[in-house]
């Protein structure tokens, strides 16, 4: 039951950083769209987002990690609070490297080889 709950809340506020968040900015669908092309682009080194994807798997793994059920057992509150800012920092990353991702999918379409940038 707390799991779930713990989930749950975790899920909300990311929900919540990445609407607030995408004010003035690319839409929350533009930017999720882009995750996969993300990676992908990342996979094949074509984009140098490799340590920041790899830090967002690990926040993710974290906070939907069993094994962090010990500390919500003992050390409620501080169990709860070091899920949520795992989840406050992940909805952040998000953000700013969606939009970082899109601004560089726009730049390399405007680009055509061989020519000077000037």
């Amino acid at each position: 039951m707390a799991r779930t709950l713990k989930r749950a809340a975790a899920f909300t506020a990311l929900g919540r950083a990445l609407t607030a968040g995408a004010r003035g900015g690319p839409s929350l669908g533009r930017r999720i769209s882009a995750l996969p092309r993300m990676v992908r682009a990342t996979m094949r080194g074509e984009y140098d987002g490799g340590l920041r994807l790899a830090l967002m798997t690990a926040a993710v793994a974290y906070v939907a990690s069993p094994i962090d059920l010990v500390p919500e057992a003992f050390l409620l509150l501080l169990g709860l609070a070091d899920d949520a800012l795992v989840v406050t920092w992940l909805a952040g990353t998000v953000l700013a490297e969606t939009e970082r991702f899109l601004e560089w999918e726009a730049r390399r379409d405007t680009v055509v080889p061989g020519q000077v940038v000037g």
